[in-house]
This record gives structure tokens, C-alpha cells and sequence, in this order.
């Protein structure tokens, strides 16, 4: 079992670091001191407890979704469900939504009774964001996690639906059915956002000889995944290949808007990018 939930002011004295087991977040709260100061011990004292809250429903949450809401307890798990239960008729697990609900959950203890300018939660690169009148939030995208980079910024403003993002792919700490090397979605919460993304990533997808899988449980034996095939390596794609991976991709992201699950998504794969603008009113932007 991991040790204690340890938090700590980084270096520059203004971020908070929250760290229990596989869960690394970086906080940020602007505002007043005072309410700085009382919005991280409050996040703080939640965090202490949200592991071992998963963890005690680990087996229910590994579980796809089916015609049955599954009855869990405790808040975290509650969103997760909440997150994906739109998307229930595919394969899907709770665990797609894991690291947004987590930052949604601790977002919501930071500011419960606070006055504060502007929050976020930043799980992994899942992001949950609280946002006053007149303030925005600025993100910057990587593609590909090893070659780092700036690929694109993303704004958002209080006017805009979207309080959380999220970013899915072959590349990062999760599996993927997919090959995309990014897929960023924005959406009215981190954890909508992290499903959305998951989902979205899996749908990018082309069966090509350079892109190889291998089954889930090979890889992590733990995967609620099972003997499932998830991308391993994606080689050099022409550029048919990755135009059919990245439209199937956006098929999926534009079904997604119209049923209310996403403002907006960006695609990326060796190079090429599909963008899903948000709509009009909605007070966000994707831009290089």
C-alpha cells in the first residue's frame, strides 16, 4: 500500500504539490493570501483521503459499464461513473475518467467557501479549472511527450461551458485502442473532458504494418482492459493512413458536441491535426 499523502509548497511559492501513490498533481489558487492559504489546506485535508477511498471501490470501478449503474460510494467514483455513463454503450470503464475526477474532487474542496480569483488542478494533464467573471485560463499542448514542445495553446474564458481539459493517446501514462499521439478535449469538467479524450484517442485508429499492439495484460497486468490489444509503437504512417486515423478520430469528437459531452478537441498524429472549433458562444479557442 502507498504511504501518506504528502502536499508542499513548490519552489516558486505560489504552487501546491499533492502527491499519494500514482497520484501527482500540481494546484494553483490566486486571490487573496488568506484565501489562498485556506483553499490549499482544504485541498489538502481532501486529497488526504481520496486513495484509499478508490481504492476500497478499485474492483467495481475496473468493471465496464453496462445497462446498470454500478452503486459506489464515494464521491470520486461517484463522478467517474457520472463521466462515462453517457458513453456506456462502448467498451468503457469508470477508470477512463480516474484522473479528471480526481481533479474535479480536489477543485471543488479548494474552493468550497473561498474567494478566489482563479483555481486549477493539474492531475497528470488532466486539468480542472475554476475561472471568476473575467478571467481565462491558458494551457499549452505537448504532442509528443518526448520531444517537448509548445504545439498549441488553448484559452478559455468564464464565459466558456468548459472547466476542465483533458489529453489522451498512445503515448501517455494510459492505454490505448488508438494511435494518436495527442487528443486534448475541452469540456463543462476535467473528468468529462478525460473520458471524452480516452474514447476519442481509441477512435483514431488505422490498421496499418507499422502500427503494433499487444494485449493489455501484458503490459500492465493490472489493466481493467484485459486481454484487449492497446497500441505499443506506431511507426512512420503515409499520409492516407493518418488523414482515415484522424477523421475516424474527429467523426467521433463532432458526434460528441452534438450530444452536449465536449465544447471543443484537438488530434494530433505524426504532424497532422484535426481541430473541432468550439461552438460560437462558447468562449474558448485552440490556436498555435
Amino acid at each position: 500500500m502507498p504511504g501518506a499523502a504528502r502536499m508542499a509548497l513548490l519552489p516558486d511559492g505560489r504552487r501546491v504539490h499533492l502527491q499519494h501513490g500514482p497520484i501527482d498533481i500540481v494546484a494553483e489558487a490566486f486571490g487573496e493570501a488568506a484565501e489562498v492559504e485556506a483553499a490549499y489546506r482544504q485541498a489538502g485535508a481532501r486529497f488526504a483521503t481520496i486513495l484509499d477511498e478508490l481504492v476500497a471501490e478499485l474492483a467495481l470501478l475496473r468493471r465496464p459499464l453496462g445497462r446498470t449503474r454500478p452503486a459506489l460510494e464515494g464521491p470520486v467514483a461517484r463522478r467517474m461513473v457520472e463521466a462515462c455513463w453517457p458513453h456506456r454503450a462502448r467498451f468503457l470503464t469508470p477508470m477512463a475518467a480516474v484522473a479528471g475526477s480526481v481533479a474535479d474532487e480536489v477543485l471543488a474542496a479548494m474552493t468550497a467557501g473561498r474567494s478566489l480569483a482563479r483555481a486549477y488542478v493539474n492531475n497528470g494533464g488532466d486539468i480542472a479549472v475554476h475561472l471568476s467573471p473575467g478571467t481565462s485560463f491558458s494551457a499549452g499542448v505537448v504532442n509528443d511527450p518526448d520531444r517537448p514542445g509548445l504545439d498549441e495553446r488553448i484559452v478559455f474564458g468564464a464565459e466558456s461551458p468548459a472547466r476542465g481539459m483533458a489529453t489522451s493517446g498512445w503515448r501517455g501514462r494510459s492505454l490505448s485502442f488508438g494511435i494518436a499521439d495527442a487528443v486534448t478535449v475541452l469540456a463543462e469538467s476535467a473528468a468529462a473532458a478525460d473520458a471524452a479524450a480516452t474514447l476519442i484517442a481509441n477512435a483514431v485508429s488505422v490498421d496499418y504494418p507499422a502500427v503494433e499492439r499487444a494485449p493489455a495484460v501484458s503490459l500492465r497486468e493490472e489493466s481493467d482492459l484485459g486481454s484487449r490489444l492497446v497500441t505499443v509503437a506506431v511507426g512512420p504512417l503515409p499520409a492516407q493512413a493518418k488523414a482515415a486515423a484522424l477523421d475516424a478520430g474527429l467523426a467521433e469528437a463532432r458526434a460528441m458536441q452534438a450530444a452536449g459531452s465536449i465544447v471543443s478537441a484537438r488530434l494530433a498524429l505524426q504532424g497532422e491535426t484535426r481541430t473541432l472549433a468550439p461552438p460560437e458562444t462558447a468562449g474558448a479557442t485552440i490556436a498555435a
